[in-house]
């Protein structure tokens, strides 16, 4: 048994007064984070989080959770705390996420009570209580395409005009982003964060959260990382929430048109920069398993960057790179 999770045992064992308890591993995400779900003689179970110091900070999860659930999102409830050690203990928000859950007798269902969630938090917006998804952020996210992907994945180099190409490419994107309303984001808003819970959904993983554009989650949660879905029903899906900020009164632009060509860059932002981590977390942290994924977004990069002519550039990088595209399934997992 290695030291933090005997250093967590005693810290659990203060706070609940030498209660018999049980921890079981309850999941680990693609940071240095872990949790372990925790029940302590006939208790309700709970949460606890590991995040080592060194490596992760507590302070932003203690934040966002608070202002999620000031938003009416049922974000778990912060029970105890310390962040010196790195140690949260949580409310228990279940064990079956979105992703394990939709199919598709329930997606329409599940995936409107993910549209209703959202707009709470984007509603809920405050200017200063979060970073700014500012350019430097946004053009460092993107630059892990070319490190990691490219570079390490490929093991390739850009020639100088494909370096150009991208670099033009990045900074359309970032235009469009930084033009778009800016309103609380989660950041990391997909089925595999999404619980089944009461009420639902339950949502996790939202320490990264900052201030951006509005249409950032929305398009994490349509075009995931680990679910596709046809396209005519992520459009009918964007066109709800849309219709649904705008019911809302949230900065979403009237024309659809608007929304939806900047719902498709943003999520190519992401697209480029998720391509990058994924690569990253196989060489860099040992975790493999991300990268099998990369086919799914270079299908969603590819369709994208051949719908408009100003990222023509970008899709003649990505043949020359890659290939001729291969299509991707509905619901392939």
């Amino acid at each position: 048994m290695d030291s933090r999770r005997l250093a967590l045992e005693r810290w659990l064992a203060a706070h609940f007064r030498g209660a018999p308890l049980a921890l079981e591993p309850a999941s680990a995400d693609a940071s240095f984070r872990r949790y372990f779900r925790v029940r302590a003689g006939e208790a309700r179970s709970f949460v606890a989080m590991d995040a080592p110091p060194g490596q992760e900070d507590c302070a932003p999860f203690v934040r966002v959770a608070r202002l999620l659930r000031a938003a009416g999102v049922n974000a778990p409830e912060v029970l105890a705390q310390d962040l010196a050690q790195g140690f949260l203990l949580l409310s228990d928000l279940g064990t079956r996420t979105y992703l394990e859950a939709l199919d598709e007798a329930n997606a329409a269902a599940l995936m409107r009570d993910a549209t209703d969630a959202l707009v709470r938090w984007q509603l809920a917006t405050r200017p200063g209580e979060l970073p700014r998804y500012d350019e430097a952020l946004l053009g460092r996210e993107m630059a892990l395409f070319a490190e990691w992907y490219v570079g390490r994945h490929l093991g390739r180099g850009l020639a100088a005009a494909q370096q150009a190409a991208l670099a033009e490419t990045c900074a359309l994107l970032a235009r469009s982003a930084l033009a778009q309303p800016a309103v609380y984001v989660h950041r990391d808003y997909m089925p595999r964060n999404l619980m089944l819970a009461d009420p639902n959904p339950g949502v996790l993983d939202f320490q990264d959260a900052v201030e951006g554009p509005i249409t950032y989650d929305i398009v994490s949660l349509l075009r995931d990382a680990f679910l596709s879905w046809d396209e005519e029903r992520v459009l009918d899906w964007a066109v709800r929430y849309w219709e649904k900020a705008k019911r809302a009164a949230l900065p979403v632009t009237p024309d659809f048109a608007e929304f939806w060509r900047a719902f498709e860059w943003m999520g190519l932002q992401r697209h480029l920069k998720v391509l990058g981590i994924f690569a990253r977390l196989t060489y860099r942290d040992g975790k493999p398993r991300y990268v099998a994924d990369t086919p799914r977004f270079l299908g969603y990069a590819r369709a994208v960057a051949g719908r408009y002519g100003a990222l023509a550039p970008l899709a003649r990088l990505l043949d020359e790179l890659e290939g001729e595209p291969a299509s991707a399934a509905p619901l392939a997992r």
